[in-house]
């Protein structure tokens, strides 16, 4: 099955480019509430799914014996810029738990947020992991570890018991048993898992509302999704999809993003769960379809205003000056 284009990248009045993609947002039970494009093709989200693996931090009782505050579990689930403030609450997370950076097999790269990039080179710094987007997933990971006494050196390995609860995990959520044939190695160096596009919309639709939790698994995603709610910028960063998205809608709206163009998203108020994915991999292209297929299920007028801007970005030159933009086609926007 070939999937449709869903974007359309425009300069001046010309198509340059097209996105093909595949969009599913799915309900609890998982049922479909809309299907573009082949919702059945495995993909990894990648980091989309990190609320899933954060959520044995909370669920195990590590969160609560650290003493983890609501900044640091959004950081768990974040995709962070590398800003000074992520590296900070990174490092705090690891010395709750009597660790320091080393600590860390996620690998360092610069920081993602330019200005603090150049900063901390002018400064004489160097990057470091606690700057790695992915460092405050692995710090989540490294406190389960230290708090079911569990090996700390091979956290990452798809047979630790920490990965085999983020496995579990994954599994409940989507309704997906996990075979060794679905696992590959993500960029920080964690297991990533493969899943179909419409399950992993059922995983975002029940870890939005609860359905089909146990108490303590429910209660543990709740925790999750209003300290991302009260926290989006540790979510992400300045200047980001994710971050401005839920500064608009608070605990209406879950977002991440996840690499090679997918998104998925939590609507708790609807009861829905949102995955796309964007054929070629361009974040440029995911978020507007993201934001499109949220756009799509608004319910008020307000809510069509606050997100409308994102649904078609507007491309700028070095300058500064308007020369195209990023919009959905009438594949996606029409209802």
């Amino acid at each position: 099955m070939s999937n449709p284009v869903l974007i359309e990248v425009l300069r001046g009045a010309l198509v340059e480019s097209r996105h093909t993609g595949a969009v599913a947002v799915a309900d609890a039970d998982g049922g479909r509430v809309l299907a573009l494009g082949d919702v059945g093709r495995p993909v990894f989200p990648r980091s989309a799914v990190k609320a899933f693996q954060a959520l044995p931090l909370v669920e195990s009782g590590a969160a609560d014996l650290y003493g983890l505050g609501p900044e640091e579990l959004a950081l768990a689930c974040a995709s962070h810029s590398g800003e000074p403030a992520h590296a900070a609450t990174a490092t705090r997370m690891l010395a709750a738990a009597g660790l320091d950076p080393s600590a860390l097999k996620c690998g360092a790269h610069w920081p993602m947020h330019q200005p603090s990039a150049q900063a901390l080179a002018r400064s004489g710094g160097m990057a470091g992991a606690v700057h790695n987007n992915c460092s405050g997933k692995h710090a989540g990971f490294l406190c389960v570890a230290c708090a079911i006494d569990a090996d700390r050196g091979h956290y990452t390995d798809p047979t630790h018991p920490v990965q085999r609860m983020v496995r579990h995990t994954i599994e409940h959520l989507t309704g997906v048993p996990l075979a060794p044939d679905d696992c590959a190695i993500d960029g920080c160096s964690a297991p990533t898992w493969s899943v179909p596009l419409i399950s992993l919309a059922r995983g975002f639709a029940r870890f939005g509302t609860g359905h089909g939790f146990a108490p303590e698994l429910a209660k543990a995603a709740a925790r999750l999704r209003a300290a991302c709610a009260a926290h989006p910028w540790h979510v992400a960063g300045t200047g980001r999809f994710c971050t401005e998205v839920m500064e608009k809608f608070g605990a209406r709206i879950f977002i991440k993003t996840g690499a090679e163009g997918v998104y998925c998203a939590a609507l708790p108020e609807q009861g829905l769960g949102i995955a796309v994915k964007c054929d070629d991999g361009a974040g440029r292209a995911a978020e507007v379809m993201m934001a499109a297929t949220l756009l799509r299920l608004a319910r008020s007028i307000t809510e069509h205003e606050a997100l409308e801007p994102f649904a078609r970005a507007t491309l700028r030159n070095w300058n500064g000056m308007v020369v195209g933009e990023v919009r959905p086609t009438s594949v996606l926007t029409r209802k």
